[in-house]
């Protein structure tokens, strides 16, 4: 079964920058929507990119518009979530999930296949 691994989690500083990444061995992802969600302490989750099949198009959600770019490396069979600027208002764990969606329906959560999550703690 398709299962989804993150990676690059961690403590930063506000202002800094991580970047994570999303795998699924045995899985070519480009034939996957794939998208990122975050949940924090007490909040619903919340999603917060995502890529859709075959890199048609993408989609950011307006909280991290401009601080927040989502990629594929398909050489890497990888999706990448660059985070810049980060705020103390974004830790939270962050999901990988994949599924074959249509295109308006990646920031979703209509995804069958999620991650285990990577904690992300933005704090001085």
């Amino acid at each position: 079964q398709l299962q989804p691994v993150e990676a690059g989690g961690g403590l930063v500083q506000p202002g800094g920058s991580l970047r994570l990444s999303c795998t699924a061995p045995g899985y070519k992802l480009d034939f996957y929507a794939i998208g990122w969600f975050r949940q924090a302490p007490g909040k619903e989750r919340e999603g917060v990119a995502c890529i859709t099949r075959f890199n048609r198009s993408s989609n950011v959600a307006g909280s991290v518009r401009g601080r927040f770019t989502i990629s594929r490396d398909d050489a890497k069979n990888t999706i990448y979530l660059q985070m810049n600027s980060l705020k103390p208002e974004d830790t939270a764990i962050y999901y990988c999930a994949a599924d074959i969606l249509p295109d308006d329906q990646c920031l979703t959560s209509q995804y069958d296949y999620w991650g285990q999550g990577t904690q992300v703690t933005v704090s001085s």
